[in-house]
């Protein structure tokens, strides 16, 4: 899954070792001509929650890593585990740049229309498509169909489509539903 590294997630058991590499990781880099980022790099605190919390506590924290978000849940048994969803940044500018896609090709036939949106879900999917993360899947699906509904009826003068003549229109046409491409249980 990952191409390169230059993105870096260490965990500690000790704040104080933590602490400390922090403080010399910067010099460690700069022997080989490498920099850290000072905005990117930060100490996060990721306590497992204890046995008997019900929600996370204060301490237990969340990171944005690789475009998903990393949290402590509950598992099917009850035990805490960590989690990962899709990163509401990544998200948001995904569906801004469907949105974006949309509107600059509203005039390409319908046919092509849905063949481009239907590789660009696939992709989606191949992504994000982890265990944990169908409901940000399942939003991502909802709100493509949402904007593709709005450019088509902004193709003509005529009449809007309605819901009903529009789901009518995706059993012809569907766009690919929400998949687990990795699992990682």
């Amino acid at each position: 899954m990952v191409r390169f590294a230059d993105d870096l997630v260490i965990g500690f058991a000790n704040k104080l070792d933590a602490m400390r590499v922090l403080e010399v990781l910067p010099k460690r880099f700069a022997k080989f001509g490498l920099t850290v980022h000072p905005e990117k790099t930060r100490l996060v605190s990721f306590n497992r929650p204890k046995k008997f919390d019900l929600k996370p506590s204060e301490g237990t924290g969340t990171f944005d890593f690789l475009g998903f978000t990393h949290y402590w849940g509950r598992s099917q048994k009850g035990t805490w585990v960590v989690k990962r969803k899709t990163s509401g940044k990544r998200l948001s500018s995904k569906i801004q740049g469907i949105a974006e896609w949309c509107r600059n090709n509203r005039h390409l036939p319908i046919r092509e229309q849905h063949k481009t949106l239907c590789v660009k879900l696939q992709g989606h999917y191949q992504y994000y498509g982890i265990s944990g993360n169908y409901k940000s899947l399942s939003a991502f699906l909802y709100a493509v169909t949402r904007l593709w509904l709005k450019w088509l009826n902004r193709r003509t003068r005529k009449g809007k489509r309605s819901w009903d003549s529009f789901n009518d229109f995706l059993i012809r046409l569907p766009l690919p539903k929400p998949k687990i491409m990795h699992s990682y249980i």
